[in-house]
């Protein structure tokens, strides 16, 4: 078989001290962690080769062997003791593929690291992470190694926001740009509030949440509509409720008012003689559009407030006078 120099391939001499050969099997196993290269083959190679060496070097009595007798060194083991037959000797621990062919040690190419070694070797590293499920697959049988697992997939979470509305925004549609902080990082996005939301709505921005794990899909953002007070329009679903003043005069022997809409257009409504103080009139089609249908509107009603004159001229106070002795002439005659 080809001989290995294990020596170069920790980058130490031959004279290393076993903490020496430690030190650097450590920096260099983190530096081509699997995790720390997801998808890279070389460093997942590389990061055996470093296993198999610190298999051999980490050992005085394997490393004994190895400096005496070189590339044949394996075929001078000592046969497995019957209890290290199959499973990990020390209970508990994590075979790690070391890449190596196993000779006649039993080790079949793993040799046994606890976990203790590894969070020694590795820090805190979650030894149930992906990788470790990977190369350091614990046994719950003798001779069978556990299923191997994969973090599972989450979707990003979801983020809700709310945004002031005027109702004209409301009956026209907007755009806002959202200032978002996550991870650390700023980043904007520009959204379209369509025509027609209402209090209380929900506007739903696809896949701008926070980001999925495992390859999972983003979560979505949620604007949640609040409208400001309007001083003219009160809304109701998609109906617009106002008020139009209607002078006396025109309440007692009919005419015509002036409504503007919410976009601005001035209406003609006609008044009936004897229009009443709080009659609703009912203009169809002049209210909110529908959300997803804006050819689709909601009615106007308008309130008709009578203006009563606050000042008189003197010939206003005759017409006015002479109107008050018409009606008392007429109480008298139908008495």
């Amino acid at each position: 078989m080809d001989f290995k120099d294990y020596y170069a391939t920790l980058g130490v001499p031959k004279t290393a001290s076993q903490k020496e050969l430690k030190q650097a099997y450590r920096k260099l196993a983190r530096k081509h962690h699997p995790d720390v290269n997801p998808g890279d083959k070389a460093a997942e190679g590389r990061f055996k080769e470093l296993n198999e060496a610190y298999e051999v070097l980490g050992d005085p009595d394997k490393r004994r062997k190895y400096d005496e007798l070189g590339a044949n060194w394996r075929m001078y083991e000592h046969a497995p003791q019957s209890g290290d037959a199959g499973g990990a000797p020390f209970g508990g621990g994590w075979r790690v593929n070391t890449g190596g062919s196993g000779g006649s040690g039993g080790s079949g190419g793993y040799r046994t690291m606890t976990e203790e070694e590894m969070r020694d070797l590795f820090g805190e590293a979650d030894p149930f992470s992906d990788f470790f499920h990977t190369f350091f697959g614990g046994a719950d049988e003798p001779g069978r190694r556990t299923r191997q697992t994969r973090p599972r997939a989450q979707k990003g979470g979801d983020l809700e926001q709310t945004v002031e509305l005027s109702l004209e925004d409301a009956f026209h549609g907007a755009m806002r740009r959202l200032a978002i902080k996550q991870d650390g990082h700023a980043r904007t996005v520009d959204v379209r509030i369509p025509p027609g939301v209402g209090e209380g709505s929900r506007v739903r921005i696809a896949g701008e949440g926070g980001r999925g794990s495992g390859g999972a899909a983003s979560g979505d953002i949620y604007l949640r509509v609040h409208l400001k007070p309007h001083p003219a329009f009160e809304r109701r679903g998609a109906d617009l409720y106002t008020k139009v003043a209607v002078p006396v005069t025109t309440a007692v022997l009919g005419g015509e008012a002036q409504v503007t809409t919410l976009e601005g257009r001035p209406l003609r409504l006609k008044i009936p003689p004897g229009t009443q103080n709080g009659q609703i009139f009912r203009l169809k089609g002049h209210g909110m559009p529908k959300v997803g249908k804006s050819e689709e509107r909601g009615d106007l009603y308008a309130t008709a407030e009578i203006q009563m004159p606050a000042h008189l001229s003197p010939e206003e106070r005759d017409h006015y006078e002479a109107l008050a002795q018409l009606e008392q002439q007429k109480k008298h005659s139908a008495a």
